[in-house]
């Protein structure tokens, strides 16, 4: 039987002369920064000071040891190399490897000495390619598109430029005999309520005239087949099969699927992996609104809650098992069902997909294609599609996994961002996202959907970022627009969208120790990465408040206001126009360092107001305000199972208080559906002076026709209470967007929700946890609330 060995320790870095304990997996980084070479890059500006390690080459070495008697052959695994090396056993060269987003195997059997593993700096990789493949475009001057590497280690406008290299996915030695298995393809479908299993079995020997077999298991069915020289099939039938199903349709049934090789004398090898039975289909079919873009999962329409993830840390081999499930049990919480893995970052690790299966959270994968033309030339060509062919073949099993998505904005940088003349002709991956991608997708994975790229129309007839047909990008609002602009249209499916806001306050203070906080101050600054950024939170603040010239505190929170409302008033316009738009996926759920971002989970882990927005905006029900062909609505949005009506109470309010008319009447929302109800005129708000208030099921709508700084607020005025584990907040007045903000009474507390607006005479308790000493002038210290323009 095959035996693995994990190969961690006794490695060493070199560093200079000097030798270092090296972790594997890890990184040069992390490394360097456990011995205390070099300070913590997260940190100040220390970025700049750790430049230089990107540009050095580096060595690992260690011991390998004889291997255990009665193998006939042993093989040198790496799981993943960052990025290009040379493997070299006693100075003997087993290799050159030049992608991080694969694997390598080395024959070394009988073979023992110094291992060593020499990394070039990634800079000098690429810059030999583009020397030889000549000059492409990007959105970034660093060479991210020369090399297989996490295009993200370049620096990005939410993220650090530090060039990693290491062994950073784990390594091992395997010991077999007679045949192993190579690769297993599993396919796997529903077939008139039969859970089907079709395993392609791929295996390499050692003895060629070996008969062989492959025999198989899943939920009580089993079946064998033999191998023609080096494939075999074997297909498995589970009647009756229960479901996998995304959250918030129904339950996430796994079953275990167990494969072993077999000869005559016994088991060889084995590949063990859970599988969900699922159905899924893209719906891209032309309509009288032009071309839709619906995820379809078991015959469900969906209307897809996406978040958009980063690289979790920009040291990945940092990031654990535990750190995983965290961060997407957290997505979870806030009503996310779909998390696209975006394409300047990685084909995550088992451990991601594996959180995704039983947290029922649909995955859109991105192949590594992000913001740059990239040649399609050798020795990239080659690279990409091994990297391609290994990891759908591995993903599969995963029943998460629904689309495979060729790029990240690189087919909509051709058209419009001056691309299509500065390459005069020459590859830029066009090639790679309509012709190889695809290619390899319908040939291993036919179970799942392929689009060309995000945004993308569907074809070259239309504009690639066109929000009638398939996948949009809106980013003009961010970049130059009011967010009440996004109301002006209804996209297909808006893939990309956001607004930035800083970290919390405990984020900061850890990031930037030391340092007297302003928006402007030497860290702030350092750890805003977008080209102008801090000239667009002032624009989009100014639109709505007076700017609060020389408060951080103020401009702390009121731009974290700004973004939580901003992605608000996008996904309830889109929500409300369900099935015409169908979905969001919102730029973006986490971040890589302590940053200001459009992230709604700052790099510490700390969750942003916009988090706790996000779970009204993503619940099952959704109430919302809007204005469309004239007319002031009520939509009450429905993605339950279940219908939903009831009584739906109308209160036309002063600032002040005072209720100015009322209306009650009833709607229905049938499963799936949206329901509207028009506003009558009598109650429609005239002047910044009212706003309109829509209760429904303990859900409410809010309507205010003037931006704040225009809205004669009376002084805020409210009690406040604490208990343990709890703070009560009772209003006197209208208190608009109330915040506690948690951290702020220990680094360690969380509070349960973000952003409450409240009535006079209404109250508000706020779930804390990790504060040890409650107290009320500290809780009251905390609270945050929209104030009244001087």
């Amino acid at each position: 039987m095959l035996e693995a060995t994990p190969l961690t320790e006794g490695w060493i870095l070199r560093h200079g002369r000097d030798a270092l304990p090296a972790v594997v997996p890890g990184c040069v980084h992390t490394d360097l920064l456990a011995a205390g070479v070099i300070p913590d890059p997260f940190l100040g500006r220390n970025e700049e000071d750790v430049a230089w390690v990107g540009r050095r080459e580096w060595t690992y070495e260690t011991e390998l040891r004889v291997a255990p008697p009665g193998y006939e052959q042993t093989d040198l695994v790496f799981e993943g190399l960052d990025t290009a090396a040379e493997i070299l056993l006693e100075g003997r060269l087993l290799g050159r490897v030049r992608n991080m987003h694969r694997s390598y195997r080395f024959d070394v059997t009988g073979l023992t000495g110094r291992l060593s593993v020499r990394f070039a700096s990634a800079y000098a990789e690429a810059d030999a390619v583009r020397e030889r493949l000549g000059e492409r475009p990007a959105a970034y001057a660093e060479p991210f598109q020369y090399v297989r590497k996490m295009a993200c280690s370049f620096g990005w406008d939410w993220g650090p430029t530090l060039v990693t290299a290491g062994i950073w996915r784990p390594v091992r030695l395997e010991h077999w005999s007679t045949a192993r298995i190579a690769r297993v393809r599993p396919l796997v479908t529903v077939e008139d309520g039969t859970g089907v299993v079709e395993l392609h079995v791929d295996v390499e020997r050692s003895r060629v005239e070996a008969e062989l077999a492959v025999e198989a298991r899943v939920g009580g069915a089993r079946a064998r087949a033999e191998i023609d020289r080096t494939h075999g099939v074997v297909r498995l039938e589970v009647p009756d099969a229960a479901v996998w199903w995304p959250r918030g349709y129904g339950e996430q049934p796994l079953y275990d699927v167990e494969l072993t090789l077999v000869n005559g004398d016994g088991p060889l090898d084995s590949w063990r992996r859970r599988i969900g039975f699922r159905t899924v289909e893209l719906d891209t079919s032309a309509d009288a609104h032009g071309t839709g873009f619906t995820l379809v999962v078991n015959g469900e329409r969906l209307f897809a809650r996406g978040v958009n993830w980063i690289p979790d840390d920009v040291f990945p081999s940092r990031i654990t098992r535990e750190r995983y499930r965290q961060r997407l049990r957290q997505a979870a919480d806030a009503g996310v069902d779909l998390v696209r893995i975006w394409g300047g970052g990685i084909y995550e690790s088992e451990d991601f997909y594996d959180a995704c299966d039983e947290l029922g959270l649909l995955v859109w994968q991105d192949f590594p294609f992000a913001c740059a033309a990239y040649p399609e030339e050798q020795p990239l060509r080659g690279e990409v599609e091994a990297e391609a062919r290994e990891n759908v073949v591995r993903l599969m099993p995963h029943p998460s996994l629904v689309l495979w998505n060729g790029n990240n904005e690189n087919l909509w940088g051709f058209r419009d961002w001056g691309w299509e003349e500065r390459l005069g002709g020459d590859s830029w991956g066009e090639g790679y996202y309509l012709g190889v991608l695809p290619r390899v997708v319908a040939e291993l994975d036919p179970t799942r959907p392929y689009t060309a790229g995000s945004p993308w129309s569907g074809s070259w007839d239309h504009h690639p970022n066109d929000p009638a047909h398939g996948t949009h990008h809106s980013w003009e609002v961010w970049n130059r627009e009011d967010y009440a602009d996004y109301r002006l249209s209804v996209p297909r499916f808006v893939a990309e969208f956001g607004w930035q806001a800083p970290p919390a306050y405990a984020t900061l203070r850890r990031a930037l120790p030391g340092e007297a906080l302003a928006a402007d101050s030497p860290g702030m600054l350092h750890h805003q990465k977008a080209e102008d950024g801090n000239g667009k939170l002032r624009r989009g603040l100014e639109r709505h408040f007076a700017f609060p010239e020389g408060d951080f505190d103020r401009w702390h929170y009121l731009t974290q206001v700004n973004q939580a409302r901003a992605v608000a008033a996008g996904i309830e316009h889109w929500r409300s126009h369900w099935p015409v738009c169908a979905g969001t996926i919102v730029w973006q759920l986490n971040d890589c360092w302590p940053v200001t971002s459009w992230a709604a989970i700052d790099g510490d882990g700390r969750e942003k107001p916009l988090y706790h927005e996000l779970r009204r905006l993503y619940a099952d029900r959704l109430l919302t305000l809007r204005s469309w062909g004239g007319e002031l609505v009520v939509a009450a949005v429905n993605q339950a199972a279940a219908g939903w009506s009831g009584p739906l109470v109308l209160r036309r309010m002063s600032v002040d208080g005072g209720v100015i008319g009322r209306a009650s009447t009833g709607f229905t929302a049938g499963p799936r559906t949206v329901a509207e109800v028009r506003v009558p005129r009598e109650l429609v708000p005239a002047g910044p002076k009212e706003f309109l208030v829509a209760d429904a099921a303990g859900l409410r709508a809010l309507h205010f026709p003037a931006p704040d700084r225009d809205i004669p607020y009376p002084r805020p005025e409210f009690e406040v209470t604490v208990a343990p584990g709890a703070v009560t907040v009772t209003a006197r007045t209208l208190v608009r967007d109330l915040l506690l903000q948690a951290d702020r009474l220990g680094p360690d507390v969380r509070a349960d929700r973000g952003l409450v607006t409240l009535l006079p005479g209404e109250r508000v308790t706020i779930g804390v946890r990790g504060w040890k000493t409650a107290d009320a002038a500290a809780a009251r210290a905390a609270l945050y609330c929209v104030e009244p323009t001087e």
